[in-house]
């Protein structure tokens, strides 16, 4: 029994992003986009904490979350988004993979905390 399937819901992409970005993304992404990485970082992105993150939309959800659609950069989504949910913090705290698990219909509510964390280390 799987402990995560994505149903592309997009819970995970609603909020002001922690969604930050490395150069390798940032490069693969306009690639994608077919644009400049230069015309991505203006027109996606903004500066955090001296990092740079995806912005959120008027709707709060990940610029690139389209309700109908989905994610429009799925295939060359950031490790953050690929990582989903097996976050360090969910993995290593009971309580928080719990507060994960409600919000996520993707974490089966069948799992055990210790099953999820052993198909996190696979």
């Amino acid at each position: 029994m799987k402990a995560f399937e994505c149903k592309m819901c997009g819970a995970c992409c609603y909020g002001e992003g922690g969604i930050f970005l490395t150069g390798e993304e940032q490069v693969r992404i306009a690639g994608f986009l077919g644009i400049s990485v230069e015309h991505f970082v203006h027109e996606y992105c903004e500066t955090r904490n001296r990092r740079l993150y995806l912005k959120v939309g008027l709707d709060k959800f990940c610029i690139f979350y389209d309700q109908e659609k989905r994610c429009l950069i799925h295939s060359v989504k950031p490790q953050r988004c690929i990582l989903w949910p097996y976050y360090p913090a969910i993995v290593g705290d009971e309580e928080t993979w719990e507060q994960a698990k409600n919000g996520c219909p993707g974490i089966n509510p069948d799992v055990s905390f210790d099953d999820f964390v052993k198909e996190a280390g696979k």
